[in-house]
């Protein structure tokens, strides 16, 4: 999404304004970035936001998404 009125010529960020990071990978389950590299975005030369965005896909694919609910314990209480 880009926000009007605000033009560069630097790659847009990959953010998607749904910023919660995954407990497990430490990715933000709107980018798959970093907390670190949300953080540092702006300072990175335009050669690394090109590295990181070629990275994203890939990160999207190995978050295993919850669906809502409690996790099951492995060792169920049920008798």
């Amino acid at each position: 999404m880009k926000d009007e009125g605000w033009t560069r010529d630097e790659p847009d960020s990959p953010c998607k304004k749904i910023c919660i990071i995954h407990p497990e990978s430490g990715l933000c389950l709107g980018c798959f970035r970093t907390a670190a590299e949300i953080r540092r975005w702006a300072k990175f030369p335009e050669e690394k936001r090109h590295e990181l965005l070629a990275e994203l896909p890939a990160r999207e694919k190995g978050i295993r998404k919850r669906r809502g609910g409690r996790r099951r314990n492995s060792r169920s209480r049920r008798k």
